[in-house]
Formats: C-alpha cells, structure tokens, sequence
C-alpha cells in the first residue's frame, strides 16, 4: 500500500511538472573544470532568485569585480541576484538582525572567524554541494581546512580573499639602513629597530586599530592561544606572569624610541596612510590587505616586505603561526536556492574573477590554478606558505569584547611610554574586577 502511494505521489509530480514546464527551455547544471558553469538557457519564468549581501562598500575593487562575476552568472543561467553592498558596518549590525526577523537573504560573505562564530548559527552544511561540484580540487587547502575548524569540524563557508597578519615594512628603508635580513627572533627584530634608528629612521608604527594585535601575538608566541584567551576572558592579567613580560618588552621599544611619536594619539588611518605609505616609518603590523589600501598613497614603485612575528625565548610558538584566513561565503540554512548559490560561490571563488578580484585588489588568489600573484604581495607568499598554526584575529587578545577598548586604551599608552608594564597588568586587572 506504501509503495503505490508513493507511486502515485511521483507520478502526480511527473504530470505537474510537465505540465508547467511546457514550452521552458531546457537548462544544464553542468560545471567546467575552473568553476564556472556552462552556460544555462533562461527559463520562460526567469529563473531563480538569489538574495546576496555583501561586506563591500559598491566603490571597492572587491565588490567591482563581484558584481561582474555576478552579471556573467545571471547571463549564463538566467538566475537573478539581487545584490547588496551593506559595508562592514551594514554587514555587521545589520545581517543578524535581518536573519532573525526572517528577511530572504540566500548567500552572504564577510570575514572567516566573525561568519562562522558569531552567524554560525544561521549557515548552511556546505559538505555535500563542494563535494558535487569537486570544489576542493582547486581550493586552498590550507583555508578550507581553516574554515572546518571554524565551522567546528564542517564546511559551511567558502574562502576568498586569502589573508596573513604579519609585520608589513618598507623595504626601500631597510636597505637605506643596510638590513639585508628579516628578523626571526626578537633578539633580531630589537638589532633592526636599533638600525633603522641609527639610520634616522622611526622603526615602528601601529594605531587604534591595530594596537591589540601586537600583545595578542606576543602573548600567544609566549603561552599560546588558548592560554591567552583564557587570561582575556578570565581576567588573569597578574596571574599569568607572561603579561607582564610582553608588555616590558613593548616597554623597552617604547624607551628606546623604536616607536612613532605619534602612536599613542594614532587614529586609524593614520599609521598606514601617512607614516607608513609616506616612508616616515619602516614598520608596521596589519594584513596583507594594507598594499591595497594605501596605493593611492603609496604609488606603484613602493616596495612591500613582510616577516613574521618573531620568536620568543620560551616560547611555545613561532614563526610557523599567525592569524591567516580569508572573507568567505556562506549560504543561509533556510534558503530555498542552496544549489544556485553554490554555484554563484563558484563564480567569485574560481577562475576567471578570483584572478580578477586578486589583480583588482592586489590580494592573495583563492583558486590554487591561479598561479600568479601581485608583485605588492611577492614577499607575502613564502610567509604564507610557511605557517602552519593559525591563531585567529589578534591572537585571542580580543576574546572578550568588554576588555578589547580597555586594552587598546593602555597599549596605546605603554607603546607611547605614558605608562609603565606594570601600570598597564595593573589597569587591566582593575578593568576586570
């Protein structure tokens, strides 16, 4: 009785669709080997619907070339998307809530660990369609493993837009300076700084922004992430002896006059778009998105450097870890076009626009086929290809949002010599009672 019931059920659904299908074209879902499909006949209907939000403001080279990725898929199958550039802020206060009240939003990207932390709740298993489409045979896997971590053991978003958070520098001032070597330890890094500034020439900036990043790493090459993050959350500031060890050590860079005069009043852009990209300053912590972002500053014959963050004595990490991962794209749990939006992931993410969206933005090629890189990131790749431990952003230090504005409030003051290392343990664990 079961079997003619479900038999008649399929025939039923046979009958309905060829009914409404009269007269449509016929389509393929069919993929090339670089990721793109194979060109699709629109439907009578128009085909499906995609509702994408993205991180980019629209004036971006990212979103630039996304939006291009995305004509070339609604051409090709005759789906369409409707395609919003929120911007961090938009993207960041405004998805969540969307989600929540059950606005259609099928696909929708921003970075790694906030996609699949704080919306991981809300994303689709990606397992099956990657599989399907072989994903994987041209994908970083580096990054994918990454994004599984993150996904707490599943893909359940996409990487594009690889990144690295290393110390950035103007090579021009190293070799006005005669430093032909980058630093692997911290013994070296401090005989660099003490050259660059025998040669007149302010080793080390950083601002607002970036501030934190600094202790997490130095904290984590000391005791590790977990550690580190269990001192954020904790409030273990005096208890774990290695705060009050790197915050000396950025103590005595300050003493030494190793950092910008400026850096305790920095206000992001500050640091990159002036000291850095005008050659005021060597040296500089951030992402290997900073090329891109002061170009216009910089103009085309700066030349890029990148290191490391050097190893400690005692250290449980080296040089072999740092924070990397990408933007992704992920697919809302409840959407109703799971396979269109893989497929437009496949778009962005492979071929032809991932070496676009790579030139564009001078940015790291997410599709392992793409072999060339921008000569701004040259340096970049065998810091990349050396890592092997991921931290993720700062290292942990920002692990509790209620301690981040504290922290960056007393390394801006320590970097700028207004307070001491102890001071700062102090006012830290003050901030946590």
């Amino acid at each position: 009785m079961k079997k003619k019931l479900i038999s008649a059920l399929l025939c039923a659904t046979m009958v309905a669709s060829l009914l409404t299908g009269c007269g449509a074209k016929s389509t393929s879902n069919d993929t090339k080997k670089d990721g793109t499909a194979v060109t699709q006949a629109a439907s009578d209907n128009g085909g499906k619907s995609i509702v994408y939000w993205s991180m980019w403001e629209a004036t971006e080279p990212q979103a630039k070339v996304i939006k291009e990725a995305v004509d070339a898929y609604m051409k090709n199958t005759g789906n369409k998307v409707d395609l919003q550039f929120k911007g961090r802020t938009g993207i960041r206060e405004g998805l969540q809530p969307a989600l929540d009240a059950g606005t259609a939003i099928d696909l929708f990207d921003e970075d790694l660990d906030r996609v699949n932390g704080t919306w991981g709740g809300y994303l689709l298993d990606l397992e099956t369609l990657a599989k399907d489409a072989d994903f994987e045979a041209t994908a970083n896997a580096g990054l994918i493993a990454a994004c599984r971590t993150a996904g707490g053991g599943t893909l359940k978003s996409i990487p594009y837009q690889p990144n690295v958070f290393a110390f950035f520098y103007n090579q021009s001032l190293f070799d006005k300076a005669g430093i032909k070597e980058v630093p692997k330890t911290w013994d070296e890094f401090l005989k660099v700084c003490e050259t660059l500034k025998g040669a007149g020439i302010t080793p080390l900036t950083s601002d607002d922004a970036y501030i934190n990043t600094n202790l997490g790493y130095h904290l984590s090459r000391l005791v590790g992430e977990e550690r580190t993050q269990q001192v954020v959350k904790e409030g273990l500031w005096a208890e774990e002896p290695a705060v009050l060890k790197a915050a000396q050590a950025y103590e005595e860079l300050a003493k030494k006059g190793y950092m910008s005069k400026s850096i305790e009043s920095n206000v992001w852009p500050n640091g990159q778009n002036v000291e850095l990209a005008l050659g005021e300053v060597a040296m500089y912590l951030n992402g290997s998105w900073l090329p891109n972002e002061v170009k216009d500053m910089t103009g085309p014959d700066f030349k890029w450097g990148c290191f490391s963050y050097p190893a400690l004595d005692g250290g449980v990490t080296g040089t072999e870890a740092a924070n990397f991962g990408a933007q992704v794209l992920a697919i809302n749990k409840n959407t109703q076009v799971s396979k269109e939006a893989f497929e437009l992931i496949t778009y962005i993410t492979k071929g032809e626009f991932d070496a676009k969206l790579s030139e564009e933005s001078i940015g790291i090629p997410a599709d392992t086929t793409n072999k060339e890189w921008p000569a701004a990131l040259s340096a970049v790749k065998p810091v990349l290809d050396s890592l092997k431990t991921r931290y993720t952003w700062a290292g942990g230090i920002e692990a509790n949002a209620d301690m981040t504005p504290v922290i960056k409030e007393n390394m801006l003051k320590l970097c700028g010599g207004s307070i001491t290392a102890q001071q700062f343990v102090d006012n830290l664990e003050a901030a946590s009672k």
